[in-house]
């Protein structure tokens, strides 16, 4: 149930770090194509040829790929929301809370097995439809993981969110206790120095947990190289000791690269798939996208904006988990929202709230990557012979790997993409040339 732990930690500060960072060339949290799509893989006579394609055998698996995710991504948000209603209309939340109080005397280690409880409750419900999207993956052959594997990173994954999260909620759960009537502005400036401090320790933390790392002029000294020529034309901080190679092959097909973490931890990392798969070309290019996250400050700008969207969450949601009591309070055995089951009341507000404005939050990243993807195009201008035809067959080659739908619905697009679609970026790449005629770029001169 990757949403209900996201919204969770929306409370405090992961799911927001899950929104803005990393900011990957290739969309992964969202999918990437379309549930309605059946749009031919090559353009008929007539029809303005489009920039991205894919041959019949890869369309067909496309369209049906496309089809299960988009399903899957808006059950599993409805799903988790239905969760967590359950555990209030059953009274398991106030069992639970129950069991905490007979366990343990004091007040904190009570608080600390009640949302440890909580996260592997919702973590067990969540499993079904996290094993059948990871079964689905390895079927359209974009994940080559193991099940093994596989159930080792959802145990570590909960391993650090009973780590993190519960510590947060309990302390949360301590605001909304000290200060009743003002709890949510309290939480919400707690909320900002997590925030950061998140930011910063993710790559160095976290990520390593998961995924395997070695700096990429290890191997790829000569790459190296040529990404030099992008960071002296970009100005970028990104020195050969902060490129990193992920050993992403291991456990997926498809073709990505993200930047990540702020000030000495800033660093760009490329996936190995990419270095083995794309010609350097193309790894340029994807490298000036991702500087374009740095250089057009598109991080700060995400962690300044969500601390004012999470202000007006915090407010609307307090306000609307108060309704909540005092129509359902009784009926749950919740109170009011200063008890631990009264608490839940509050995460079932976030997390319909996340539902809702998940079109926004996608809007937002959506704005940042065509930012990027036209940075990235001009970057490149001047050390490539032909920046259009470079990223428009990146773009043809990341959504091959990751058998992106050719023609998404709107629709889909709008609510839950949160990078624009791989056609959409090729069509507009195709046609981008502002040196034509004498014209100069939108971040560039020359």
């Amino acid at each position: 149930m990757t949403f209900v732990r996201r919204s969770m930690l929306l409370l405090g500060s992961a799911v927001f770090l899950a929104i803005l960072t990393p900011l990957p060339l290739a969309a992964q949290s969202a999918p990437a194509s379309s549930a309605v799509s059946s749009a031919p893989a090559n353009p008929q006579p007539g029809n303005p040829r489009q920039a991205y394609s894919l041959p019949p055998d890869k369309l067909a698996k496309a369209i049906a790929l496309s089809r299960i995710e988009n399903i899957l991504a808006i059950a599993g948000s409805l799903w988790g929301i239905a969760v967590l209603w359950l555990l209030l209309a059953t009274r398991a939340a106030a069992q639970i809370e129950a069991w905490a109080i007979r366990t343990a005397g004091r007040r904190w280690v009570q608080g600390i097995l009640f949302f440890a409880l909580f996260f592997v409750i919702t973590t067990l419900a969540g499993l079904p439809l996290d094993l059948y999207a990871h079964h689905v993956s390895r079927s359209f052959g974009i994940s080559v993981q193991g099940w093994g594997s596989w159930f080792g990173d959802q145990a570590k994954s909960l391993a650090v969110t009973l780590l993190i999260g519960a510590p947060v909620l309990l302390l949360f759960n301590w605001i909304v206790r000290r200060w009743p009537r003002r709890y949510w502005f309290g939480v919400w400036l707690v909320s900002l120095p997590l925030i950061l401090i998140s930011v910063f320790a993710e790559p160095v933390l976290i990520d390593p947990l998961f995924n395997k790392f070695e700096p990429l002029q290890n191997n790829h000294a000569a790459l190296v190289t040529k990404l030099e020529l992008v960071v002296a034309r970009t100005g970028i901080d990104i020195p050969p000791n902060r490129m990193y190679l992920m050993k992403a092959s291991v456990k997926y097909n498809g073709i990505n690269a993200y930047v990540t973490g702020i000030g000495q931890t800033k660093r760009f990392v490329m996936w190995d798939t990419a270095t083995d798969r794309l010609p350097d070309d193309e790894v340029l290019f994807i490298f000036g996208h991702e500087s374009g996250h740095y250089v057009l400050h598109h991080i700060p700008k995400g962690l300044a904006g969500g601390a004012v969207g999470l202000f007006f969450v915090y407010w609307a949601c307090s306000a609307f988990a108060a309704w909540l009591i005092r129509r359902f309070g009784v009926r749950w055995n919740a109170p009011d929202l200063a008890s631990r089951t009264g608490f839940v009341v509050l995460l079932f507000a976030v997390s319909l709230a996340g539902f809702l404005l998940e079109p926004a939050s996608n809007a937002f990243s959506r704005h940042f990557e065509h930012q990027a993807d036209v940075y990235g195009q001009e970057a490149i201008h001047g050390i490539v012979p032909d920046p259009q035809k470079t990223t428009v067959a990146a773009f043809n080659d990341l959504g091959a790997a990751w058998l992106d739908d050719p023609s998404p619905s709107p629709f889909i697009e709008f609510w839950l993409y949160n990078h624009p679609s791989t056609q959409n970026r090729a069509n507009f790449a195709a046609h981008y040339d502002p040196w034509a005629n004498g014209g100069r770029g939108e971040f560039f001169s020359k």
